[in-house]
């Protein structure tokens, strides 16, 4: 295999502004298929990428398109539909976050993954950033004990998205799953992964579709009869098996500063990431180690471990499992807030 040839679901923002552009960063793949069901749009996108083949839906891309892999940039919506048929087609698939927006398609989708032997990334970039990744190995050496805290913060003082994101048949959520599951996921990958048992949470729309004049939105698509019925924040604590928790944040509209932050407690030493800081002890006194990680995209990171999972067997980094264990965790989140009670896993 000289190049891996990739086929783009879904022509929108991710893709135009994420994805693509770190495929033209890796020499080992190749773009040669897009396809979505706005063919405008799908075609505006090959235009500027020069991709040689648009397609109006998954299922001709699949059927006439020689790809190896599949890379799903869709509304949340439709995550599971396409990654199901990209592996019942035999393609190796790249699923933007989140996974998916229930439970139940979950478990299709990793179903379809494990019986097609086909090889799946979660695309989490907050894993592939070299300071998650260097926390990562100092928790692998065990410089931080015993991990039994953690937090994580993804606050946007106003910064709701436009278009399809707001209207729960398309996206299935709000801040939570839009951007909390940015800062969820990296913490609990960096606790290692343990395995959630219960959530408390709550969330809410106080602020809503507000007219705050100076501040930037992100520009989705409309869907049909586009709604405003997500939440604009959301918080609360996941507990796991061993013991540990994990407490969490995410706004789209808060009354508070902005912040983005995912901070880790353990026995020996406890760190923050942005920036990257090791808070122990050293020779008996308190040590606040500053590391300067090594410099990447992680949008590129990221790219370039999908095509060597597709080209040398690489290990997933967000194998299918996690993927499904962090959507249980955003589905019981809002199970929690929607019934008012602690939810088991």
């Amino acid at each position: 295999m000289e190049k891996v040839r990739i086929g783009i679901v879904g022509a929108g923002n991710i893709a135009t502004n994420a994805h693509l552009p770190a495929y033209q960063n890796c020499e080992e793949a190749q773009i040669v298929a897009v396809a979505d069901l706005n063919i405008g749009r799908a075609q505006k996108l090959a235009e500027k990428y020069h991709i040689p083949q648009v397609y109006s839906s998954v299922e001709e891309m699949l059927q006439k398109a020689d790809i190896d892999a599949v890379d799903v940039c869709t509304w949340n919506c439709a995550h599971a539909e396409v990654t199901i048929a990209a592996a019942r087609a035999g393609k190796h698939v790249l699923c933007e976050k989140p996974l998916t927006v229930d439970r139940e398609s979950a478990l299709r989708m990793q179903e379809a993954i494990e019986k097609e032997g086909v090889r799946f990334l979660l695309g989490v970039p907050s894993r592939f950033n070299p300071p998650y990744h260097l926390a990562r190995e100092l928790l692998d050496r065990g410089e931080l004990g015993e991990v039994y805290y953690a937090r994580a913060s993804y606050i946007r003082r106003r910064g709701t998205p436009c278009g399809w994101f707001t209207d729960m048949k398309a996206s299935g959520g709000g801040p939570v799953l839009d951007i909390g599951v940015h800062k969820i996921d990296a913490a609990w990958y960096l606790m290692g992964t343990p395995k959630p048992t219960r959530v408390s949470a709550v969330a809410s729309n106080r602020i809503g579709d507000f007219q705050t004049k100076g501040v930037d939105r992100w520009q989705g698509t409309s869907c049909d009869d586009n709604q405003y019925n997500t939440e604009d924040f959301g918080a609360g604590v996941i507990h796991f098996e061993n013991g540990a928790a994990l407490l969490f944040e995410a706004s789209w509209a808060l009354n508070s500063p902005e912040r983005r932050d995912v901070e880790i407690y353990g026995t020996k030493a406890g760190l923050t990431l942005e920036p990257l800081v090791v808070y122990g002890e050293r020779d008996g006194y308190l040590s606040d180690d500053h590391l300067t990680p090594a410099q990447g995209s992680s949008w590129d990171l990221e790219i370039a471990h999908f095509v060597d999972m597709v080209k040398n067997g690489a290990e997933s980094r967000v194998p299918i499992e996690q993927a499904v264990e962090m959507q249980k965790m955003l589905c019981g989140i809002y199970d929690s807030a929607r019934l008012g009670k602690e939810v088991t896993l």
